[in-house]
């Protein structure tokens, strides 16, 4: 299996915007607050095009078979660093899951941030995504804030 990691051309857009909505059929169990399809998370095209971001992809043999992109981001006045990568986008297709293409993409973002001098690289994840969950902290991500809800109107 040759897995190799590219920059996202604008000629893949309509692949990447079909695995966004990949993602979010997967992620609509854990978030009841999800608006009813059509719905979108990314401006990928944006990010594509932008120089604070990096869209990539993971590809065996040409095809497309998982994502992922990173945006420098500003801190909340009160929080070091000043600046950060955000990590996002992160998919790869079911029947390739398991082979580490999720790590690579992700080792490929911390070097992409670390060429830039970031220090710092955030991302979400739904709490009761054990298996995202898994493979963040396999690559060294921690816990940091978890976010709770509430509705009244149950």
């Amino acid at each position: 299996m040759n897995v190799k990691i590219r920059a996202a051309e604008i000629e893949d857009l309509d692949q990447l915007k079909m695995m966004e909505q990949k993602i979010i059929h997967y992620e609509r169990p854990f978030d009841p607050n999800l608006k009813n399809d059509p719905i979108n998370y990314y401006d990928l095209l944006n990010l594509i095009q932008r120089d604070d971001a990096s869209v990539i992809v993971a590809t065996i043999d040409e095809e497309i078979i998982g994502s992922g992109y990173a945006l420098i981001k500003e801190s909340k006045p009160y929080k070091n660093p000043e600046k950060y990568a955000y990590l996002g986008f992160m998919y790869v297709y079911p029947k390739h899951r398991g082979k580490g293409i999720n790590g690579k993409i992700i080792d490929h973002l911390i070097e992409w941030a670390k060429k830039r001098d970031l220090t710092e690289i955030q991302l979400d994840v739904y709490a009761e995504n054990i298996s995202a969950v898994k493979a963040y902290k396999k690559r060294k991500f921690k816990p940091d804030l978890l976010k709770m809800r509430l509705s009244t109107e149950d």
